[in-house]
């Protein structure tokens, strides 16, 4: 304890904070790496008009409740006032599209990685450039509003991510990390900037609009992990810390996406490597050890923080309908005057899943609480289904609410496993489905049929993986590689434990997977005729 209050008080920590879609985390770590505070604010997106969004007031006041509440931790636990880090991180969801004019004006409501409102624009920039560009992506954002003639255009004078807007007001300088730039524009893996060819090739196609600005002028300076990327300013400070405890300078590394800090934290940033990262969205990322054969608009293909080649599958729906019947659960114990502690009673119905059968008896459901691109979905609506002989009892009704959060994300890695030939040695899986122990990762390695790790860690996500970021830029070796640091000194004692997969549970998913593809012109019926 006195040890990590010295550390605290003469700033020998990281800070990292990650703006997930339902909570805002920050941890303080020490120099061996463990998390000594941490705090959080929770929040939903809002559908507005038809866009999913949360407005820049909500993200500022869940900044600084995180950071506060942190800070009151540290308080609470060390007698420390903090007011000096020695480097920090910023990490959110990856994607969208935030708009601004020259005097740095949102010039259009915040449009998140959830909307799926830019398919004709994904189609047509995957068709130009001949790489998959998934209607996430900002660029497929901007396109999209090319293509509507949107009137705030020709005021637009720069474009970023969630991460990299609040870079931005930190430090004041408009730069990404190259893993989080990678799901703005395709990156180019020699050089690790945007993909010149492809900048020339938009301006190219939007000429005739004669925009008083160049694609190459809108984005972010792209920079790779352990380059310093600013410091934090004395409104940065304020913006953090409203007291003024908090003093500037301290030094910031790129601002990366939640999927850049899912591989940092999970050790995963080594080619034949991968994690998959599952909460309100699922995604599996593979490090790659060559290109693939063709263009498969279902694989995204993204970079490491140091600007490997990845193979992404990104699933919009995961644990939103699960927690959903969880909470149903929830009121009918509370019905009957049993308060439910929530930590047993997810441990409860997920362990219960474990006694289903392996295919769920023949039950069926969809997870879509939005649209799901990967299995061709723009709208989503959550759906439960059965035939009258199937086994309609409670494990395999848990049980095929979980592996449906998984059935797009499987859809996918079939794809790259089974026809691409690509190979895993591990998965390491990490995120709110692998909170009850084996659950979430039995079912994985089911649906992968490959061995699934999960670390010790686990629990400690994106904003760990942020603080891991600021710490490497920081204390890194001159020619020390971001994997040789995570391996050789974050991860070197790391405690995890390795599932292999179960034959039956393979051939149970495998079976489920077929009734899944099968019913989608049921969950098609549902998005067509219920409003």
């Amino acid at each position: 304890m006195g040890n990590v209050k010295d550390m605290i008080a003469e700033g020998r920590t990281a800070l990292g904070m990650e703006l997930g879609s339902t909570r805002i985390k920050a941890v303080l770590i020490d120099e061996k790496y463990e998390v000594v505070a941490s705090g959080s604010y929770d929040w939903e997106n809002k559908l507005e008009n038809g866009i999913w969004t949360y407005s820049l007031e909500e993200v500022w006041k869940g900044v600084r409740e995180s950071y506060l509440a942190l800070k009151e931790d540290v308080k609470k636990q060390y007698g420390v006032t903090l007011t000096a880090i020695g480097s920090m991180g910023f990490s959110a969801m990856m994607h969208g599209y935030l708009a601004f004019d020259r005097d740095g004006e949102l010039l259009v409501p915040f449009r998140t990685w959830r909307n799926t409102i830019t398919g004709q624009a994904s189609e047509e920039l995957t068709k130009l450039f001949q790489y998959n560009i998934p209607q996430r992506w900002s660029i497929a954002h901007l396109y999209q509003a090319v293509l509507n003639g949107e009137d705030h255009l020709p005021r637009l004078a720069h474009m970023t991510t969630l991460a990299g807007y609040v870079h931005w007001k930190l430090t004041g300088r408009k730069v990404l990390g190259v893993g989080e730039a990678s799901g703005m524009f395709p990156i180019d893996t020699e050089t690790k900037q945007f993909n010149e060819r492809m900048i020339g090739q938009f301006n190219e196609r939007i000429a005739e609009k004669k925009y008083p600005w160049t694609l190459s002028g809108l984005l972010p300076e792209v920079l790779s992990a352990g380059e310093p990327a600013g410091t934090l300013t004395e409104e940065g400070a304020k913006l953090l810390d409203p007291s003024g405890d908090l003093k500037a300078g301290i030094p910031l590394c790129p601002p990366e996406g939640d999927a850049g800090t899912g591989m940092t934290a999970t050790n995963s940033v080594k080619k034949r490597t991968g994690n998959v990262s599952a909460g309100t969205s699922v995604f599996a990322m593979i490090v790659l050890e060559k290109e693939l054969s063709r263009v498969h608009p279902e694989i995204d293909m993204v970079t490491t923080p140091d600007g490997s080649l990845v193979g992404m599958v990104h699933c919009n729906n995961c644990t939103s309908d699960l927690n959903a019947w969880v909470n149903l659960f929830k009121e009918f114990s509370e019905a009957f005057g049993v308060k439910a502690d929530m930590n047993r009673l997810f441990g409860t119905l997920y362990n219960k899943a474990l006694e289903g059968d392996a295919d769920c008896g023949g039950l069926l459901a969809y997870n879509y609480f939005s649209g799901e691109h990967l299995t061709g979905f723009e709208e989503g609506r959550p759906l439960f289904v059965r035939t009258p002989d199937a086994k309609f009892n409670l494990a395999n009704f848990m049980r095929v609410h979980l592996m449906t959060s998984l059935g797009a994300l499987k859809t996918g890695l079939d794809l790259l496993f089974r026809e691409e030939g690509v190979q895993a040695d591990e998965v390491l899986g990490h995120g709110g489905l692998f909170k009850t122990k084996g659950v979430g990762q039995k079912l994985l390695a089911a649906a992968v049929n490959a061995p699934v790790s999960v670390m010790e860690t686990a629990g400690e996500g994106g904003a760990w993986g942020a603080a891991l970021l600021a710490a490497y830029m920081k204390d890194k070796n001159k020619d020390e590689s971001l994997g040789s640091y995570l391996a050789e000194k974050v991860f070197a004692d790391a405690k995890a434990v390795k599932l292999s997969p179960d034959p039956e549970d393979v051939k149970g998913f495998d079976a489920f997977i077929r009734r899944y593809a099968g019913g989608l012109a049921i969950e098609r019926a549902a998005v067509d005729n219920l409003r």
